[in-house]
């Protein structure tokens, strides 16, 4: 999950709709204007509360952008307790209710790191949902009942909480998929049954991972999904799965507007895994943005919440800047919606490549 580049919030439409309506619209832009310009930590903005969404069936009201944890495990860069606190607590108070991390991140230190904030902040528990993740370490892969039991123990401690409200088996393409049915999964309801977890879910790159899974457990076995880079301007394979999850009872969480730094001005970092054709792409529709006064990783991000059957957007933040811009994006795109023009434009630029992906997991042969 990436940080987009500096939100320009400078060209917006108001469409029809009456005169206190926009006046109300065009104050939360402004504000989170002033916000974006002045840095401001401690402003509780009145206007630019973000959208919920329900989760599937969960009954859960997720905000749609979600706060992607793991920078806070120091993977892009060193971030300060007190950086973190100050971000965590800008995000709670522009809206976001929704913080994702995992063990994985920063081997711990992105779920010891929100556990911190969190405290810190002294939001009551009601108030906002935490998901994390079993399976994906940083000394590998074990998706067996032992270590998913002893997992959320661990997890509970580092982020000083009683239960989480999701906890998502990580990655299952790296694991024994037949596994993950008979032994983790059933591991799982048991700490639901405990009250440990409130929900379960699964995440992984590949799409058929997911209904490999799903087609093999009883409806309601799982709650959640959580995609990553399947649901952005270049890459929309997500889409033809939504009825699908429905049709399970599955809630849609989408990671990775930016598909890890494809969708960027910078570009994405040297080990990303995508074709040199993709890359090549991505970089000439950043261009095109760029030139028509355009950000590429604002409007991408904008793509990516369109899609109301998608609860949330996780997007990593590791500074107040990066809350502030993310969640002005959300709230222009609520006020005057995406720039058509300069989206068909890029997503001409992208076609040749669209849906292209890459490999993850364990290949089967």
């Amino acid at each position: 999950m990436n940080r987009p580049s500096s939100i320009v919030l400078d060209s917006f439409a108001v469409h029809s709709f009456s005169y206190s309506a926009a006046n109300t619209i065009i104050t939360s832009i402004n504000y989170c204007k002033f916000l974006c310009k002045s840095n401001s930590r401690n402003l509780l903005p009145t206007m630019a509360k973000l959208e919920l969404r329900e989760l599937g069936n969960t009954g859960l009201k997720l905000s749609t952008v979600g706060f992607g944890a793991s920078p806070l495990g120091n993977v892009f860069g060193n971030v300060t307790e007190k950086d973190a606190i100050e971000t965590v607590r800008e995000a709670f108070n522009l809206g976001i209710n929704f913080f994702d991390t995992s063990p994985y991140y920063g081997d711990t230190l992105s779920e010891t790191m929100l556990g911190k904030c969190l405290e810190a902040v002294g939001i009551p528990r009601d108030q906002f949902i935490v998901s994390t993740k079993c399976g994906r370490y940083g000394t590998g892969f074990d998706f067996s009942a032992e270590r998913i039991t002893k997992s959320i123990d661990e997890s509970l401690s580092r982020l000083k909480l009683d239960y989480v409200d999701i906890l998502q088996c990580h990655d299952i393409e790296f694991g024994d998929l037949d596994q993950i049915v008979k032994e983790t999964i059933p591991a799982l309801q048991k700490l639901k049954e405990q009250g440990k977890i409130r929900f379960i879910g699964i995440t992984g790159l590949p799409m058929e991972v997911f209904s490999y899974v799903l087609d093999r457990v009883p409806v309601g076995s799982v709650d959640v999904v959580l995609s990553y880079c399947h649901y952005s301007i270049n890459d929309t394979a997500l889409e033809d799965m939504l009825p699908y999850f429905k049709s399970k009872g599955v809630g849609v969480i989408s990671a990775s507007p930016l598909a890890m730094g494809l969708l960027t001005e910078r570009g994405p970092p040297e080990w990303h895994p995508a074709s040199p054709e993709l890359k090549s792409a991505c970089k000439a529709a950043a261009a095109h943005c760029k030139e028509k006064g355009e950000n590429i990783s604002k409007l991408s991000l904008q793509f990516s919440l369109s899609n109301k059957e998608i609860s949330s957007v996780l997007v990593g933040m590791n500074s107040v800047q990066q809350v502030v811009e993310n969640v002005a994006a959300a709230v222009e795109l609520t006020a005057a919606g995406i720039d058509k023009d300069i989206l068909q434009e890029v997503e001409t630029i992208l076609q040749p490549v669209k849906n292209q992906s890459w490999p993850s997991g364990i290949q089967k042969s």
